[in-house]
This record gives structure tokens, sequence and C-alpha cells, in this order.
């Protein structure tokens, strides 16, 4: 019955389905499968990754949130100390720089120095031997008080006392030398002409 049934349908020119051609026909989809499983791959891989990321972070210990504060604190406070620093350093530098600048308009016109001095005063200034030259009655009245030395822009100024004083009081630093005549002689050992310290030794 089943093969009478069969040939019938042959005879009516139904053929056999032809089984490897319906085999092939899925097998692009398939192909096309295993693409779309690799592309989603790297998406499960992502919430596998931020999955660990909480564990991989412990919940910090008191000791350590402590420790972490005071690391903090610390650091914020030396860098405010350097600021602060820094603050003063700048300000000091301006308040000399005006300084100097005041004190170099007070000392316009007021050099006492001869040009034709062949007298070598020195004198102690900044931990270093300095000099001077002054004529004899210029080095009278410096050993006497009534003349000082005042340093401006790497020159020693010959100065009156009134002058020198009004100089102290803007700029201190730059008193090179103020005599005290009533100091005993042993304080300025330079005050004698006798003591001349060769010019290889000044500086």
């Amino acid at each position: 019955m089943s093969e009478s049934l069969r040939d019938q349908l042959l005879g009516l020119g139904f053929k056999p389905a032809p089984k490897p051609e319906k085999n092939d026909k899925p097998k692009p989809a398939q192909s096309a499968r295993p693409q779309a499983t690799h592309k989603a791959k790297p998406q499960h891989s992502k919430p596998q990754v931020s999955a660990r990321a909480p564990s991989a972070h412990k919940p910090k210990t008191r000791e350590e949130i402590d420790l972490a504060k005071a690391y903090a604190i610390r650091a914020q406070r030396e860098k405010e100390e350097r600021i602060e620093a820094e603050r003063l350093k700048q300000e000091e530098a301006r308040k000399r720089r005006e300084a100097k600048a005041k004190l170099a308009e007070l000392l316009k016109d007021k050099a006492l120095n001869d040009p034709n001095a062949e007298i070598a005063r020195h004198f102690s200034y900044g931990n270093k031997i300095k000099r001077v030259y002054v004529n004899e009655t210029q080095l009278k009245a410096l050993n006497a008080g009534e003349l000082g030395v005042v340093q401006l822009e790497g020159r020693y100024l010959l100065v009156t006392a009134e002058t020198l004083a009004e100089a102290e009081a803007v700029f201190a630093p730059a008193i090179a030398l103020k005599v005290d005549p009533n100091a005993p002689a042993e304080d300025d050992p330079y005050a004698d002409p006798k003591y001349q310290v060769p010019d290889d030794l000044v500086w």
C-alpha cells in the first residue's frame, strides 16, 4: 500500500526531497550562530569582572581608616606650612627691595667718597674684610664716629653720622661700618692705620 502510494506520487511528478540540500541550508545559519555567541561572550565577561571588583576591595579596618586620615591631615599641614613659608619669603624679599630702593634715594648725592683718597680703611662686614679709601681728615672723622660707611649695590659709601643713622633706620643690614668712639680699641683693630691688611687678603 505504501509502495503503491509512493509510486502514485512519483507518477504525479513528485520527487523525493534531496536530503543533502536540506542539510546544507541550515549550515550558514549555524555558522552565524557561533558568531553571535562569540560576540556575546565579551558581554557576559564584563559582569564577571564587575562582580569581582567588590570582592577585591575588602572593607578597611578602623586602624587603616585612622592611619589614612592621619596621613591626609599631616600632608595637608605640611602643604600649608610650605605655602606660608613661601609667602613669608616673598614678603621679606619684597620688603628688602623696597628698603633698598628707599635707601638708594636717601643716599643720593650724599656720598663723601674722595676719588683721590689713598688711605685704605679696613673693616669687617659680612664675615669678610672690606675696605673704603679715605683721606687723612676722613680717617680721623671715621674713627671718631663722625662718619660711617653704608653698603649699597656693592659699593661702600662714606656718609655723615646723621645720614648713617637715617640709613640704619631704613635698612640696618646696609650699615657696613659704624664706629663707637667710646668703644675699646680692641673692638676695631683696623682703626689704626698701622694695622693695614695686605690687598691680597681683601676680597
